[in-house]
């Protein structure tokens, strides 16, 4: 099976979680044992799984790539000026895999799936959702 689901972003960097809407394509998917894959398309996103319990990490995550990344400093910021998010992009990545266990996924209480913005806002971002069973 596979999906893709739509979602906008209010800001330019920001982490947006995406765990219900990818929780309830593995349920109505029925695949009791297998995996699924979460894909950002576009070379200025990524999908990251990280702490759930509340924004301060999804901050830090940000604040960290933003000093180690900044922005207006990069060869590629001639054509678009968004040469800092394709390099968070790809050093964050474009996916994440997650075991499907009994038609669940096999995240720990604190995990969370987030979609990883990084030249934003945008009105639509295409996410591809594949579930394979095992």
């Amino acid at each position: 099976m596979q999906k893709i689901i739509q979602i906008s972003t209010d800001k330019e960097n920001g982490l947006f979680d995406i765990t219900e809407q990818i929780e309830q394509l593995v349920s109505e998917s029925n695949v009791k044992t297998g995996i699924v894959n979460v894909y950002a398309q576009g070379a200025t996103a990524a999908i990251m799984i990280q702490e759930n319990w509340d924004e301060s990490v999804q901050n830090d995550v940000v604040k960290l790539l933003k000093k180690l990344i900044p922005s207006g400093i990069w060869e590629h910021d001639a054509q678009d000026k968004n040469g800092d998010a394709h390099l968070k992009a790809g050093i964050v990545g474009p996916s994440e895999t997650v075991p499907i266990i009994e038609n669940k996924m096999g995240l720990a209480t604190w995990q969370n799936i987030f979609f990883c913005e990084f030249d934003g806002p945008r009105a639509k971002r295409n996410i591809v959702v594949s579930i394979i069973a095992g």
